[in-house]
């Protein structure tokens, strides 16, 4: 039997294991704590749902990466280290959230920040390949880059856990980010890392069963942590293996959660608001106002997860034709920051008036 097959065997046997996982959590995990996981805050910004539903998809999420981690030495006898302790240290952050254990915004940041300092340093985590001439030179310093690497990982997980709030709206995000990953190193022939995508998109793939239309499951803060952890530390490593792709272009392919926290942190400042508080004017909850008056809460909160990835992917999908000009690459995330801003004037003055 073939290298491939036996990986496809491997990775047919973890979907199946990790879609039990997903059932099985699911059905138990509101008798932690007793019930702890449960989100019946029908109050705050961000919730749409009507019935309390268990935040368990961190838990079932880490279980199953630690099943494909035991997969991946079996094949390739390599403990992948860094995707370990990353997944761990912030899914336990968002874990103490999910119990409802209250740590106040400011210092779960801060926290975050020295477990990730920590992590970064210490692996270490580098970016190799960067198209801006100025910051290639800094880069070389072993605290710029840190800071740097940093200010990545902070950006997309918080961006990850920002646009957690409708039915499959993080899930299908991450997963269309994770195929362009694949596909880019499975045309530079990065096979052995594209199994560790692979093995993402099928655990999002079996969230999303339990999630989409209706949802049964929630990340909660513990999986829109550990999971946009993986996308920051994925990118990051195809950025490094496949120096023929410009480093714009996975800021192109990351745009979205990004500038979501970007522009959302500099609008509540001028709104005179708390910056790192949640409020209800996130580009996809005024799409999601607008999807509702026109097919009811329901269906809008589905339909405004498709609309929005369907957008999203509309937009960066020009970037692959490009993908190694950085000229072109940086034009296009540029404007497509541009476009974001356009379409959030737009959709606020609907809804105001």
């Amino acid at each position: 039997m073939g290298t491939e097959s036996i990986e496809a065997s491997f990775l047919s046997i973890f979907a199946l294991i990790t879609f039990f996982i997903f059932l099985v959590i699911s059905k138990l995990s509101h008798k932690i704590k007793n019930g702890a996981l449960l989100d019946s805050n029908f109050t705050k910004p961000q919730a749409f749902h009507e019935l309390p539903i268990t935040r368990s998809g961190g838990i079932a999420s880490l279980i199953s990466l630690i099943v494909f981690f035991g997969i991946y030495y079996l094949l390739y006898s390599k403990i992948l280290i860094d995707y370990i302790l990353i997944s761990f240290s912030m899914f336990l952050i968002g874990f103490l959230d999910d119990l409802k254990i209250n740590i106040k915004p400011l210092k779960r940041l801060l926290i975050m920040i020295f477990f990730l300092s920590a992590c970064i340093y210490l692996l270490p985590i580098r970016i190799w390949n960067i198209d801006i001439p100025f910051l290639t030179f800094l880069i070389r310093n072993d605290i710029f880059s840190t800071l740097f690497v940093l200010l990545c990982f902070l950006f997309i997980i918080n961006g990850a856990n920002l646009i957690d709030g409708f039915n499959g709206l993080l899930a299908i995000n991450l997963i269309i980010i994770n195929i362009i990953l694949t596909y880019i190193n499975i045309l530079n022939a990065n096979d052995e890392f594209s199994l560790i995508l692979i093995a993402q998109i099928i655990l999002l793939l079996s969230f999303l069963l339990f999630n989409f239309p209706h949802a049964k499951i929630f990340l909660g803060d513990s999986g829109a942590y550990l999971l946009g952890s993986l996308i920051a530390l994925n990118t990051i490593l195809t950025n490094n293996i496949n120096p023929n792709v410009s480093s714009f272009f996975f800021c192109t392919l990351l745009f979205y959660p990004f500038f979501e926290v970007f522009f959302s942190f500099f609008r509540k400042i001028y709104q005179k608001k708390s910056p790192i508080h949640p409020d209800g004017l996130h580009l996809h909850m005024l799409s999601f106002y607008l999807m509702r008056s026109k097919f009811g809460k329901f269906k809008g909160n589905f339909l405004n997860s498709i609309i929005i990835n369907v957008c999203y992917l509309i937009l960066i999908f020009p970037g692959l034709y490009f993908f190694d000009n950085p000229v072109l690459s940086r034009y296009w995330f540029f404007a497509l920051l541009l476009i974001y801003l356009i379409i959030y004037i737009r959709l606020y003055r609907l809804i105001k008036n």
